[in-house]
Formats: structure tokens, sequence, C-alpha cells
């Protein structure tokens, strides 16, 4: 490539690109061109000058978050086919033009070798999620791509302004805002496996949903039936309209903000022909699981990331055992419990053995019946381990 501007690595710190970590940590840059911006596409050379790889250069501990391994043009064409080839994937996946489910995400960071870029897809409207100022400064160019890509879009809402730092949210003056709009709505109502959710991305969390948990969802409704269930942490309700909608006999939605459960409620309006009795709940999880006063046959635990970096690593494994035991010990015998973790330093091994812990604490018979993750709209990427970050365990207590 022509005028990129480069970053050398010292000696040896090139060992992790040639095993396609998409990430270089500030302790093995040598140094850098004196132009370099933040934001600016860079090159990624050896200390022998040898290329390595292209990416976004930042500031910060994460130098460099590494997209493309082959040198050559970075323009609107080669971010066109990454884009079309995430679009490929869901249409292998099912998700493109499909009716009964038209919630999912398109492009999954890492995962689709976009670091700093997460967009989902709400049926007719787009939701973009920048992490990095490099793939926020590409926002125009990628709405225009969906455009052309998914012509059946109607929205496109950047809404960046709590994920990106804050120095260029206040350099640039960032703000939440439309791409592109041909709706007069900020809301559309969009379905999971026929389930149905008002989706509000201006003031939702996320990007207005927590799609992650579909194929969770799916198989907590599929258990469901006739069965009394409680909902903590629920947000807008996603394992609970499963469960009505599956013929729950009676489900409680519980969650610390009265905001979320309003958002339940209308979802709740949404179901045709709600058999079983919901109840909501404004309470704190912790408290409420303690002192259970009913008898509930599903319990699920779905909390928000209690660990977000190392530093508090150990007190968030101490929260994940408190939370599961008390669940475990006030479940109803032969009861299931559902249980999440997003956080993204506690891997699913030390998620198993905390949940271990935490029955031992409560002194029953637990058996693991599922090990749930991330869906498939959310890949993997096998060079980048950390972008597994959702762990579940579905347990039989008795």
């Amino acid at each position: 490539m022509t005028n990129i501007k480069q970053i050398r690595l010292k000696p040896t710190k090139e060992k992790s690109i040639l095993r396609f970590h998409p990430w270089v940590f500030s302790g093995a840059i040598k140094d850098i061109d004196s132009d370099i911006k933040e934001g600016d596409i860079v090159e990624v050379i050896s200390n022998k000058g040898r290329y390595l790889a292209t990416g976004h250069y930042q500031i910060g501990t994460i130098s460099v978050r590494i997209f493309e391994f082959k040198q050559q043009e970075i323009n609107e064409k080669y971010w066109a086919t990454k884009i079309a080839d995430a679009i490929s994937l869901r249409k292998d996946l099912g998700f493109i033009n499909n009716k009964e489910t038209n919630i999912f995400r398109l492009i999954h960071a890492e995962g689709d070798e976009m670091p700093g870029c997460i967009i989902d897809i709400y049926n007719t409207a787009a939701i973009v999620q920048f992490h990095s100022y490099g793939m926020w400064k590409l926002r125009k160019t990628f709405s225009k791509i969906i455009q052309n890509l998914l012509p059946n879009i109607e929205y496109i809402f950047d809404k960046s302004l709590g994920t990106l730092p804050e120095k260029f949210i206040l350099e640039n003056s960032i703000k939440n805002d439309y791409l592109f709009k041909t709706g007069n709505k900020n809301e559309v109502i969009a379905s999971e496996y026929n389930n149905l959710f008002k989706i509000d991305w201006i003031n939702g969390q996320k990007t207005g949903f927590f799609i992650d948990q579909r194929e969770n969802r799916e198989l907590l409704g599929q258990l469901s039936k006739n069965k009394k269930v409680l909902n903590t942490f629920c947000y807008s309700g996603g394992f609970s309209i499963f469960a009505l909608n599956s013929g729950a006999k009676e489900v409680y939605s519980l969650d610390s903000s009265k905001k979320a459960i309003d958002l339940v409620e209308k979802n709740i309006e949404l179901i045709n022909n709600k058999v079983g009795n919901h109840v909501s709940i404004v309470a704190d999880a912790m408290d409420y699981i303690k002192n259970l006063k009913e008898d509930f046959d599903i319990i699920v635990l779905d909390p928000p990331a209690f660990a977000k970096h190392q530093k508090v690593r150990h007190k968030a494994i101490q929260g994940y055992k408190r939370l599961n035991a008390r669940a475990i010990e006030q479940i109803k015998p032969g009861g299931i419990l559902f249980t999440f973790s997003c956080s993204q330093v506690i891997d699913k091994e030390l998620f198993r053995h905390t949940i271990l812990s935490a029955a031992i604490n409560a002194g029953r018979s637990v058996k693991i019946l599922h090990q749930l993750h991330q869906p498939a709209d959310h890949p993997v990427n096998i060079y980048h381990p950390e972008s597994e970050y959702l762990k579940g365990l579905v347990l039989k207590i008795y």
C-alpha cells in the first residue's frame, strides 16, 4: 500500500500476530510514525521491517485493532466485501428475510474481523455501535453499504455515545443520531421465533435488546409449559415472553429498574393469546431470592457483567457464587436453574467452577443439563478467544 503509516514492533513481539490475534498491545511497540493520529489506518511491521497486518491505531493498552492480515488497498470496496461476507454468513444461518426471527447481529466485532464495530438488526432497523474511533470514522461508509446490501432497512442509528472514549466524544461533539432514516418512528416491533418485542434503540440498553440470549430463550420456552418461572435481571422480559408464549402457568419478571419493568409490560401487551399469569416485581434480585415466598419450577439468573476487567474478577466471582447459592437453596426440588455470566474476564471453566462452589455451599444435588453460550450470529474468532464472552448452565436441582 502507498502512503500508509507504520508501527514497528519490538523484537519477537510479532508472535501473537503471526497466530492471527487481532490486538497489538502498547508494550509491544518499538516506534511509530510521528504523524500518526488516533483512528488512523496503520500497517504493523516487525522489527526487521516485515509487513504483518493492518488495523486502526488508538491510544491505550490496546494500541492497534487489526482487521486485515494481507497487505492490500483499504477502501470502500474493501469494507463492502467485509459486510457482504457477514451478510452471507447470516443468510446461511437463516436470518435474512426470516419473518419469524428478524432480530440478529450482523457484525460482531472481532468475530467478523471488524474489531470495534457492532451492528444489530431489528426487523427494518440497523443499530450500529462503535467501540473504536477508527471504526466510528467509517460510519457513513458503512451506512451507505448497508443501504445497498439490505434494501429493506428503513433506519440506521449510530448509538456510540456510551461506548467511545470520552475524550473523542467531547472533541468531536459525538451524539447518538441517525445515519439514515426513511420511517418516522424511533422504535419497531421485531420477532424472535414469533415472539414479539418492542425495540426502542434510543432509550433501551445496548443497541436496544440483548440478542445474544435468543437461542437460550428458545430453550427455556421448550421447558416452560405449565411451569412457574422467575426471571431475574429481566430487563425487557425476553425470557418471560418466551415462557408465556410457550404455556407457562405463571411468570414473575424481576428487575431493580422500574424503567426495565415498564419495557416488560409493553412487551407483555404484544402477546396475542396469553394464558399464564404474569407478575412484575421491582426489587433487588439477591434480596428477593434470599427470601423466596413462592415455589418456582424455573429460575433464570442473567445478571449484567459483574467483572469488566481483571482487577474486579475476584469480587465478581464471589458475587456469582452468592447469587447462585441462594437460588440453588431456594428453588423447589426438581426445579431448573438457568444461570449465566457475560463477564468476559470470567471464562467458562472458571464460571463452572464458581457454580460448583455455590452448589457445594447450598448442599443440594445438582446436575448439568445444558452448557450454553452465545449464538452463531455472535461468532467467536478462533484466534481471539476473548470474543467468547457469554456462558451459561442449565441445572437440575434435587
